[in-house]
């Protein structure tokens, strides 16, 4: 199997199973002497943990990292960094291969297809879990962005849980307020007058074996002006591509996104327009201004009594937010250290 593989100059592998006994990640290109954060690493990964909310999966996994090279005397070294998470709430015996789990839309036949061989146990790969190992590189790559731009923040936070939609004033002021803000409510759904209906909507999914699609919004604060190639490595393109890549994706939106397709082009390219309707990219080149990106959740695929077991997400868009700010680290840490090569001044 090819594409475990992610980025140019600052790569990513990321292995394992989610019912197996480990999975983790190797990072090849992380410069060397950055300040290692072991706190930052473990609070990025208990921000997507399960099993720690009533309104999520019950698998209860604590996730607690294992960096095996890579980093010596609170330093990275500059050669592969690999960190293991091992499984503790893995449950094999709960997919035998004679009696597979029905999951329309799930990837699990397709692969079998594929591959010819699969792993059954909870989706292997295909399986949610593996973006534990995904938020383990982004915590290493909002690591690198502390010393090569430290101005630059991401935050993402649920825009949309099936009929529930966050007012804009709301997701500005939650995603200006950092992860601090929109984890304090639930779901990472960051709305005062609508936080009872998103956990009776998602209580009630979870009793009846239901699940919902969702958006999220994800905010790059302050990027660096000048990340991202006119051509084929657009920065948009590098960014959209990593927010599909997260299992459950579905379509993704930069700036005025889909309205721009009905908008006239006097009143689209309006200088004074705010937010600007490019979504800070123009040219496939950032300009310094805040990123905004919308990402659209199809609902999970587990439904009826596996869902009701309780092991399973009712909508995937809170637990992946974390996952997506990972994805966007991940993109722009490679995005910088591209930049350097481009020009001697």
């Amino acid at each position: 199997m090819a594409g475990n593989e992610f980025g140019t100059l600052f790569k990513v592998v990321t292995f394992g199973e989610s019912h197996g006994p480990a999975l983790g990640c190797v990072i090849d290109g992380c410069p060397a002497g950055i300040p290692w954060d072991q706190a930052l690493l473990e609070k990025a990964l208990a921000r997507r943990r399960p099993g720690f909310d009533p309104l999520s999966s019950g698998r209860r996994e604590e996730d607690r990292p294992q960096v095996l090279s890579g980093v010596y005397q609170e330093k990275t070294l500059g050669t592969p960094l690999s960190i293991v998470i091992f499984n503790q709430d893995a449950r094999p015996q709960d997919y035998p291969e004679d009696k597979p789990l029905e999951r329309p839309g799930h990837a699990d036949d397709l692969w079998k297809l594929k591959f010819g061989h699969a792993d059954p146990r909870g989706g292997g790969r295909a399986s949610g879990r593996e973006t534990a190992a995904r938020v383990a590189a982004g915590a290493v790559a909002a690591m690198v962005l502390r010393v090569l731009s430290p101005e630059t923040f991401v935050t993402a936070c649920t825009e949309r849980i099936g009929p529930l939609v966050l007012d804009p004033g709301e997701a500005q002021a939650a995603l200006t307020g950092g992860e601090e803000a929109v984890d304090s409510f639930p779901a990472r759904f960051p709305s005062k007058s609508k936080s009872r209906d998103v956990e009776a909507l998602l209580k009630k999914a979870k009793a009846q074996g239901e699940t919902w699609g969702g958006t999220a919004l994800v905010r790059i604060h302050r990027p660096p002006a000048g990340l991202g190639q006119p051509v084929f490595r657009k920065l948009k393109a590098d960014l959209a591509a990593a927010f599909m890549s997260v299992g459950g994706a579905t379509g993704v939106e930069l700036g005025a996104g889909f309205s721009a397709a009905k908008a006239r082009g006097s009143e689209f390219h309006d200088p004074a327009a705010s937010p600007s309707p490019y979504g800070g990219i123009r040219g496939g080149i950032s300009s310094g201004e805040e990123i905004l990106f919308r990402v659209a959740f199809k609902p999970p695929s587990t439904l009826g009594e596996a869902a009701r077991a309780g092991r399973h997400d009712p909508c995937i868009v809170p637990r992946a937010a974390p996952v997506l700010e990972a994805m966007a680290r991940l993109v722009l840490a490679d995005q910088v250290l591209l930049a350097r090569s481009d020009h001697a001044g």
